[in-house]
Parts: C-alpha cells; sequence; structure tokens
C-alpha cells in the first residue's frame, strides 16, 4: 500500500502522460481526493452514514407525497 504522503503528492503532481495526469486534465477536481485521503476511514464512515440517512429522509418525503 502506498503511504497516504506518497499518494497525496502523486495527485498534486501528476507525471505528465499518466492517468492522474489524464484525469486532471479531464476535469476530475483531485484537490476531493487528497481532502477524503487525509481523513480518517471512521471519520469518512461517518460522512457516508450521514448522506444515507440524508438519502432515507429524501425517500420518505416523495412517499409521502
Amino acid at each position: 500500500m502506498v503511504p497516504v504522503e506518497v499518494a497525496i503528492e502523486r495527485l498534486r503532481n501528476p507525471k505528465p502522460g499518466g492517468k492522474i495526469w489524464e484525469a486532471r486534465e479531464y476535469g476530475v477536481d483531485l484537490t476531493l481526493l487528497i481532502s477524503s485521503l487525509r481523513r480518517t476511514p471512521g471519520e469518512r464512515l461517518s460522512d457516508l452514514q450521514s448522506v444515507m440517512r440524508d438519502l432515507e429522509d429524501l425517500r420518505n418525503a416523495v412517499r409521502k407525497r
């Protein structure tokens, strides 16, 4: 596994012509990946659970219409 700081450096300074470089040129916001890598797995899970609760609330609101 690549250490997080190495992965972040590769995202910040992708090798010209590489896949990460191509993704950036295509318009992928690599800063979002960097911010996600800096978070702990627990923090990412907590965010996912929050999104899932919001989605369930939305589904319930649509059903009540």
